[in-house]
């Protein structure tokens, strides 16, 4: 029943050909399983260093699935990717095996010593996950894209399980249970990602989990308040409930999780307030409040607590208050006045009602690489401090400044560039010069502006450039022979 394979401690392996012949295997990886070779050689096999035994085989898609905006041939490459058909029950043979990521032979529940299970995008619809509970060692179960719709008992099975760590059940077309059972859970769960399925509530059991630090529910249909039981889950370092329906504020049992690293709360329909009990998520680096629109108000003081933040989302809403005050008085207190929030590396506040002037007060922020404040009432001038630090992408779209590009801005290393439908005319009222000096800039919108007078032949210098949209303005003459040196552009608009 078995061939044997060349190996420094010889040992059985299942038959390369009936394992073969079970599978379909459209882009031919597994023509390496050929008899007399090494089979530690073999495309999806891992032995153990030291003692030989077959440890892992991975046999999962080999590439990555593509986005929905991909080009055909490579979807059609990651579909020839997989692998289809039936897994030879032979193959529960390999004592040793301690990652399958594969399809689920009829009694793959006897491997008690299986540690790492992936069979994630592999489109299984098994209908009961009680073979689960046979594998008493497993510590990371993936079987996102499974469609488990029918498994009544996943929940039952996976939270009573007593090793698990990680269990990933994204798109898996699991709702709601019409007569939900309480579940007395071994809280050995640390990660359980749960993304784009179709529940309307959080289902209960989950705030038994007390020992969970990462928790996905983004892309579901969640409805109503944001429940107060997550400030139950004390050790939460992630909580990402993106993309649904919720549609409260925000509570403050959420705001006692001191130890949140990342909350996503975007694209949901949360309203009100942002309370200052936000300053107690001392520990939170990424915060996404974005595409709610209808969280409103002044920005708390106390947002000058979190020192740990690096990138923070607020677009899309109705945030207003004069820009001065939220930035020297909250938002940005501690820029002005201490170094607490030197780790920020992006800040989005575009969309919102911000009015008057951009303060003078950046100069601490050497780690910030993306600003977008687009589409507020902004006016006055750009701050010279914008110019001494690293930012790489500088949005200030749909806003009514004005005045000329800052000196300190001419030798920044800046990307990105947007100020369209302003009023930046510089001093004569010409595209200044000087903007050839921004040579690593990709891209640059100028366009809506009062921008007039001759291209300057300098624009020739930003090599690097892509995207260059420079209409609705009131240039005339002829464009400069220079635009020829921007091998890369691919966008050029004059109109």
């Amino acid at each position: 029943m078995y061939d044997f394979c060349v190996l420094p401690f010889v040992m059985p392996i299942p038959t390369h050909f009936a394992f073969k012949n079970h599978l379909i295997d459209p882009s031919n990886r597994l023509s390496s399983w050929v008899e007399g070779g090494d089979c530690c050689e073999w495309i999806g096999v891992v032995c153990h260093n030291s003692t030989g035994p077959v440890h892992q085989l991975n046999l999962a898609p080999t590439l990555s699935e593509p986005d929905e905006f991909a080009p055909y041939f490579e979807l059609e490459a990651y579909e020839r990717s997989k692998l289809g058909g039936k897994i030879n029950p032979s193959l529960l043979e390999l004592k040793h095996l301690a990652g399958f990521p594969a399809g689920i032979p009829h009694n793959l529940g006897n491997l008690s010593k299986l540690h790492y299970l992936d069979l994630g995008g592999n489109y299984l619809k098994p209908k009961s996950l009680q073979w689960v509970s046979g594998l008493s060692s497993l510590q990371y179960l993936d079987l996102s894209g499974a469609n488990l719709s029918k498994a009544n008992d996943w929940l039952q099975v996976t939270f009573k399980h007593p090793s698990l760590l990680e269990l990933l059940l994204s798109n898996c077309g699991l709702e709601d249970d019409p007569s939900p059972i309480s579940v007395n859970s071994t809280k050995s769960l640390v990660i359980l990602d749960l993304f784009g399925n179709a529940f309307s509530s959080v289902p209960k059991s989950i705030f038994s989990l007390h020992g969970l630090m990462s928790f996905y529910l983004n892309e579901n249909s969640l409805e109503g308040p944001i429940p107060d039981y997550f400030g139950n889950i004390s050790f939460l370092e992630v909580l990402d409930l993106t993309l649904n329906h919720l549609n409260s504020s925000i509570p403050n049992s959420l705001y006692s999780l001191n130890r949140l690293q990342f909350l996503g709360l975007s694209e949901n329909q949360l309203q009100g307030t942002i309370s200052s009990s936000i300053g107690n998520l001392s520990s939170i680096t990424h915060l996404d409040l974005s595409s709610n629109f209808m969280l409103e108000g002044r920005l708390p003081t106390s947002l000058e607590y979190l020192c740990k933040l690096k990138e923070m989302d607020l677009s899309y809403n109705k945030i207003e208050d004069g820009i001065s005050e939220i930035l020297q008085r909250s938002l940005f207190e501690s820029v002005c006045n201490s170094p607490s929030w030197e780790g920020m590396e992006v800040l989005y506040i575009d969309k919102n009602l911000i009015s008057g002037e951009i303060p003078d007060c950046w100069n601490h922020l050497q780690n910030l690489g993306l600003l977008n404040l687009e589409s507020n009432n902004l006016t006055g001038k750009i701050p010279p401090s914008l110019g001494h630090i690293n930012v790489s992408m500088l949005n200030l779209r749909n806003n009514s400044m004005f005045g000329a590009l800052p000196s300190t801005l001419q030798n920044s290393s800046l990307i990105m560039l947007d100020f369209s439908e302003n009023h930046f005319n510089g001093i004569t009222g010409e595209i200044p010069k000087e903007i050839g000096s921004l040579i690593e800039l990709r891209s640059l919108n100028l366009s809506g502006n009062l921008q007039a007078g001759n291209i300057p032949n300098k624009i020739g210098n930003m090599e690097l450039m892509e995207s260059l949209d420079l209409s609705m303005n009131r240039l005339n003459g002829e464009i400069p022979p220079s635009i020829s040196n921007l091998n890369f552009l691919n966008h050029f608009n004059v109109s």
